[in-house]
């Protein structure tokens, strides 16, 4: 099968989607099939490739664009032509749209005799993420809801020209039929649990990180530091119980708001920024070794970085709303209401304040609830060819 994946959430630092979409080579390269991403960079051509034994090929293509202003590592997809030309001459059985843009727009004016099938993957909710917080305050609900609304349409013409449309959670499945999207398919996504494993416990990482403070509980947070990700949450909540707990906070990634986050926490010696891990392996033996994430996000379509967590054993505190919420398993999770830094503070001290051992346990018990990367594209591709059966 060949499938070629077009996308603008790509960024040459690292991220939820460039993980899904590099594991998805991963997956189906071994299984044989051709795979292509097709996504906005600094260059124009080829950047990658790589072949299996099997016959499988997987490769990156970047379009070159600008930079974009608030998060350079993400680029503009604005040469369309670009991408109709390389869509046209590879003829794909499944063409995979990765975002609600440009990627959308140039995917659905595609002839359809350009490919076997065209799909779209929600893999982010632009609409209430990014706009109606904001309008709420100025416009109220009713008013919010009829500015949102050609958005939605947008989204409905995109479903429509697609023969499924896969969201990663059931809120997010659920949400998509309430606006009118069609075909809409729940497919959890997986994560590497040959990596991302309770096994991957370390004591000397422990050490490294407490020194002499043998009793201190690790909390760990990960994720893109952007304004959307609410990290103010994560770091009011630790500045309440830091001087009570004598917690460590060891914070994973990177992204525009570092610096102000540096700041925020410079005074709190405990709270160490370690940017984005690109080693899997040392990024599951932190996630491993910590004894509770903490996380702030309401607006995750899945929360990858937490399912990795989840799949290391590790208990969590998790905002009540987004797909992170529906990862959450009550034996060694405890839910907050989202935005609410008080309440994430309580949580928190909650969780340090059960007992260690058997919370770790019931972790350990929990990561086999996380589907494996392997599953999921599984089941992807099982319904691919159940799609190209039909057309």
């Amino acid at each position: 099968m060949k499938l070629l994946d077009v996308t603008e959430f790509y960024s040459v630092r690292g991220g939820g989607v460039r993980s899904h979409l590099s594991q998805k080579g991963h997956v189906l390269c071994q299984l044989g099939h051709s795979h292509t991403v097709v996504a906005p960079g600094p260059f124009d051509g080829w950047a990658g490739e790589t072949t299996d034994p099997s016959g499988g090929v997987t490769r990156l293509y970047h379009v070159r664009g600008p930079a974009l202003p608030y998060d350079p590592t993400y680029h503009l997809l604005f040469r369309l032509d670009k991408v109709r030309a390389l869509i046209s001459r590879e003829k794909p059985d499944v063409l995979e749209i990765h975002s609600p843009y440009a990627a959308a727009l140039t995917c659905l004016s595609m002839p359809r005799r350009s490919f076997g099938i065209r799909t779209f993957v929600w893999h982010a909710d632009f609409i209430d993420t990014y706009l109606r917080g904001a309008l709420e305050k100025k416009l109220g609900i009713r008013g919010t809801d009829t500015a949102v609304e050609p958005l939605w349409a947008w989204v409905r013409a995109i479903s429509r020209g697609c023969a499924a449309t896969f969201a990663a959670t059931r809120w997010q499945a659920d949400k998509l039929e309430a606006h009118g999207a069609e075909r809409v398919r729940c497919v959890p996504f997986g994560v590497e649990k040959s990596i991302f494993q309770p096994e991957k416990r370390s004591e000397s990482w422990r050490r490294a990180i407490r020194g002499d403070t043998h009793a201190a509980p690790i909390l760990v947070a990960i994720g893109r530091m952007a304004v959307e990700k609410r990290w103010e949450v994560v770091v009011d909540a630790y500045r309440k119980i830091a001087a009570k707990t004598g917690a460590f906070l060891v914070i994973f990634g990177d992204g525009p708001e570092r610096e102000k986050l540096e700041r925020d926490l410079a005074s709190y010696p405990r709270a160490r920024f370690f940017g984005f891990e690109r080693d899997r392996e040392k990024l599951a033996t932190a996630l491993a070794s910590s004894d509770l994430l903490v996380h702030g996000c309401p607006f995750e379509t899945f929360g990858l970085g937490v399912a990795e967590a989840l799949a290391c054993g590790l208990p969590a505190v998790l905002p009540d709303e987004g797909g992170a919420a529906e990862q959450a398993s009550p034996e060694s999770t405890m839910l907050y209401r989202a935005g609410d830094a008080q309440a994430c503070a309580d949580a928190i001290e909650m969780m340090l304040a059960r007992d260690h051992f058997e919370l770790r346990h019931r972790g350990a018990l929990s990561a086999d609830r996380v589907q494996s990367v392997e599953a999921h594209f599984r089941e992807m591709l099982g319904i691919y060819d159940e799609l190209l059966a039909r057309c």
